[in-house]
């Protein structure tokens, strides 16, 4: 339904998981993609792959975005414009979770999810901002939040706070941008099922209590976030700016679910 061809992407962290799904998704509505992660690796080669396979032009960008800020910064943006000049979409998907309970929490370790899932985004996004005001280019970016940007979860204090800035960093720069055309929105998954939830084919009980918890009872593959990139990237989606997509099955809008029976 949304034709994006004639367009390119990076998507950061986007070798696995949920990243893995956006760059297979814009690949298939015909952008070129730029697949990134820390460094080449198996997976990296398999989504670019699987990406070829969509007829589009497809490179791969290295850098650790959790490490000193403005280096990884350049170093991406620069090998991204040297592989791919018109680009015109940026997905902000890196981020991970390094949590442990609060009252063992280090500055270093809070440090450390700040730059990589909210400093990372804010300033990569300003050094195509720059790029695309310069050349006049209508740009698109697109957020990666979660659920956890609303809900608080048990030990997950530096990780819930960090996508509770992506929630308003979505916001404030899309009044910051659109008067240079440039569009910002976000994507806020719930619990899918990634290699960092793998653990919920081995408790199966723990697994039934999350998805109770979610209206539509399921905990969906990672592709389900892939087709709301895809619209809120296209020309369709043109009115579109500071909106976080929930893609939750329901999970935040629901305040407390009946008891398991």
């Amino acid at each position: 339904m949304f034709d994006l061809k004639g367009h390119a992407a990076l998507v950061t962290g986007s070798t696995k998981g949920v990243g893995r799904a956006i760059v297979e998704a814009l690949a298939a509505a015909g952008a070129d993609v730029i697949v990134h992660g820390r460094a080449m690796s198996v997976e990296a080669e398999q989504v670019m792959e699987r990406c070829r396979a969509k007829a589009v032009q497809v490179a791969f960008v290295g850098g650790d975005l959790s490490g000193p800020t403005e280096p990884v910064i350049s170093q991406v943006f620069e090998q991204s414009i040297a592989a791919m000049p018109g680009i015109d979409i940026l997905v902000n998907n890196a981020g991970q979770y390094f949590d442990v309970p609060f009252l063992d929490m280090t500055l270093e370790r809070f440090e450390k999810t700040m730059r990589l899932n909210v400093a990372a985004g804010y300033f990569l996004t300003q050094r195509f901002a720059r790029y695309w005001i310069e050349r006049g280019t209508a740009g698109r970016v697109l957020f990666v939040g979660s659920v956890n940007g609303r809900l608080a979860e048990v030990d997950s204090t530096a990780y819930d706070t960090s996508k509770g800035a992506v929630d308003m960093m979505v916001k404030t720069l899309a009044v910051a941008l659109a008067p240079h055309r440039i569009r910002v929105n976000g994507l806020a998954p719930g619990l899918v099922r990634t290699e960092a939830t793998r653990w919920l084919d081995g408790q199966p009980a723990k697994a039934a209590w999350l998805a109770h918890h979610t209206p539509n009872g399921q905990i969906p593959p990672a592709d389900v976030c892939g087709p709301g990139v895809v619209y809120l990237v296209s020309d369709e989606a043109d009115h579109v700016h500071g909106h976080m997509l929930m893609i939750d099955g329901g999970m935040s809008a629901w305040q407390q679910p009946e008891p398991m029976s």
